[in-house]
């Protein structure tokens, strides 16, 4: 039986999601998708004991991309592997992927579905689809150019130019950027205090920006009225804690 590639940890609200395929650059092939796609299966259903997800890598980098040696006839046809991404953009918890080393085609199209990427020093970032001659095929299309702007996202994918991780982050690609080391105490920080707040805060304000990406923002304020969930079960202790201050 073939080694799992990835690994789940659960602590205090937080469900950390590994790649482990050190070996191979953690190269997405399908069994990694099929088990991120059993692990979302159950991350989506538990709102109530998870509030903030991470996707993380080990080994010397987050992700080189699609694993090419299990490309065959038949790729551009599947919905498996666009799918389970679309899963992962979909979880009703805050997401966070936590980059370092290169983070390459497949592996950038992962990292775009979360809702922050993090990264240090060491990341690179590349699209080189058009280097193997295929079209991308896992959301890069639209939630690159929607990211840094539509310029700045065909340059990436026509010109296959790898891009250091101080330029992501002016770019807008990557949102908070580490120095080498530094990554995982910044991650820390950052899902401590995602956790710290309402995580019906957080999964309603996730829906609502979802649910109104691009309307107009007079349908979009309709939307926020109409769906609007009310407070969270524990606001009045929240705030009984703030008045004792």
């Amino acid at each position: 039986m073939e080694e799992k590639r990835i690994i789940r940890s659960d602590e205090g609200g937080l469900c950390t999601l590994t790649l482990d395929r050190p070996s191979k650059l953690n190269a997405l092939d399908t069994q990694t998708f099929e088990e991120l796609d059993a692990h979302l299966a159950e991350v989506e259903t538990a709102s109530d004991t998870i509030g903030c997800v991470v996707l993380r890598a080990n080994g010397r980098a987050f992700c080189a991309g699609a694993d090419l040696g299990g490309i065959g006839a038949g790729f551009t046809d599947s919905r498996f592997k666009p799918g389970v991404i679309e899963r992962l953009d979909s979880l009703p918890q805050p997401l966070i992927a936590a980059v370092h080393g290169v983070c390459f085609t497949g592996g950038l199209e992962l990292a775009l579905a979360a809702d922050f990427i993090v990264a240090d020093s060491t990341a690179r970032f590349a699209d080189t689809h058009g280097k193997w001659g295929l079209v991308g095929a896992w959301g890069i299309t639209q939630r690159l150019p929607r990211r840094i702007g539509r310029s700045a996202a065909l340059r990436m994918m026509m010109t296959a130019r790898h891009v250091s991780a101080e330029e992501a982050k002016e770019l807008g690609l990557v949102d908070m950027l580490a120095e080498e080391g530094g990554l995982d105490a910044m991650v820390s920080e950052l899902t401590g205090e995602i956790l710290a707040n309402s995580w019906h805060t957080n999964l309603a304000t996730k829906r609502l920006l979802k649910e109104t990406d691009g309307m107009s923002l007079a349908d979009g304020l309709s939307h926020e009225h109409y769906r609007y969930p009310g407070f969270a079960p524990d606001y009045e202790e929240r705030i009984a804690s703030f008045s004792k201050k």
